[in-house]
């Protein structure tokens, strides 16, 4: 996401085009099935077997009509039906009846047709919310922060729900630039919840303690208080507290993938394995900083579990590594774009739990020469005394 954030693409061509079939082609069906049944009936000897079908007009427009629409559509149905039952000479009790009946189906799929719109309504309040509670607990990141380039893309698991259990932040501060990203056990609003509280911890943390190490005790201090026993966070907690180095404490997490200058992709494996935050108490092991060369021109990817787990219809994981470094470049945006397209491909269309990528770069510093004062004698030439 050259922005920070990106929900699967919401604004993709081909959703587009989807969403356009959907409003133009969708309310001119019902009345498209009625002008095939008025030629069927008008030019077929078939009589008054056609007529009841004439109800499949308001049912369907109740899927992408207003009431209003439903009832246009009703009333181009009973026409229809009248029109027809007169030509094929019908008795009358027969036409009658079919009219009962459409009218008894349009009322229907008016009061259907209202309440969808309702539901609708309240979704889009609720897509709302989501959209606003997404920004307050993943903030969109720059495209620079500090020395590094940044991107990121996230993809929720629950399309409309647009937020999940997965987190990342990235934060300048007096100790340099830190950044976390992670994955809370479990899915839904407790998932939410202990993301914001993860995500509150750290950014508090990060400006306050001078040790990587102490900012990862701050959460998992808070985390032992308000999870169960059953609930815990991976999480990779990285820093850059000088030029050309890098921090890094690995909680249970997916290691991170150091990029070299030259290209090449190597797995950061944790020194030690350590336990996800909020389990520290279960066990005597505990979290130890790893301490990296990051120069100019290096990357580093940091991800979820839903990204290296995601199958394809062979039940083939997500190869990120070969994705990574298919897709290297000197963008971040563009590289990480295309491992999350190449992500959406793998499995469908449809991730089937949440996945964040987040790339930062280093970029080449630029120096420009520094112009030398002028030697009299050289501005003057053969004037020189």
């Amino acid at each position: 996401m050259s922005h920070a954030r990106n929900h699967g693409g919401d604004h993709c061509p081909t959703r587009v085009f989807r969403s356009f079939r959907y409003r133009v082609a969708g309310p001119l069906l019902p009345v498209l099935i009625l002008l095939v049944i008025m030629l069927v009936g008008l030019f077929g000897e078939a009589g008054m077997i056609w007529l009841p079908l004439l109800a499949a007009g308001p049912a369907l427009a109740a899927t992408t009509n207003g009431p209003r629409g439903v009832f246009s559509v009703g009333l181009l149905a009973a026409v229809v039906g009248a029109t027809l039952g007169a030509r094929a000479g019908a008795p009358g009790r027969e036409v009658a009846a079919v009219l009962a009946a459409l009218v008894a189906v349009t009322l229907a799929s008016a009061l259907a047709s209202a309440l969808r719109g309702r539901r609708e309504r309240v979704l889009a309040d609720v897509r709302s919310v989501a959209e606003a509670a997404q920004h307050a607990l993943l903030r969109p990141v720059p495209a620079t922060v500090g020395p590094f380039e940044v991107a990121v893309r996230y993809s929720a698991a629950a399309a409309e729900a647009r937020i999940g259990g997965d987190l990342y932040a990235l934060v300048p501060t007096p100790y340099g630039v830190r950044l976390i990203v992670g994955d809370v056990r479990g899915k839904g609003l407790p998932a939410v919840g202990t993301a914001a509280l993860v995500l509150g911890v750290f950014r508090e943390a990060a400006y306050d303690e001078p040790d990587l190490l102490a900012v990862v005790d701050r959460i998992e201090r808070s985390l032992a208080r308000n999870l169960g026993t059953d609930d815990f966070v991976t999480a990779v907690v990285a820093g850059y507290p000088r030029s050309g180095r890098l921090e890094v404490v690995n909680c249970g997490h997916a290691p991170p993938l150091l990029v070299g200058a030259s290209g090449g992709v190597t797995a950061v494996e944790p020194t030690h394995q350590a336990p996800p935050l909020g389990l520290r108490a279960l066990t005597d092991q505990t979290p130890s900083l790893q301490t990296l060369s990051f120069g100019d021109g290096d990357q580093m990817l940091l991800y979820t579990d839903g990204v290296i787990e995601a199958r394809d219809r062979d039940r083939e994981f997500y190869p990120l590594v070969e994705g990574l470094a298919r897709h290297l470049c000197d963008e971040p945006a563009r590289t990480v774009g295309a491992i999350h397209d190449e992500l959406l491909a793998h499995v469908g269309g449809r991730l089937h739990d949440d996945a964040a990528l987040l790339l930062i770069r280093k970029p080449a510093v630029t120096t420009l020469p520094v112009p030398q004062p002028a030697v009299p004698g050289e501005l003057l030439g053969d004037q020189a005394v």
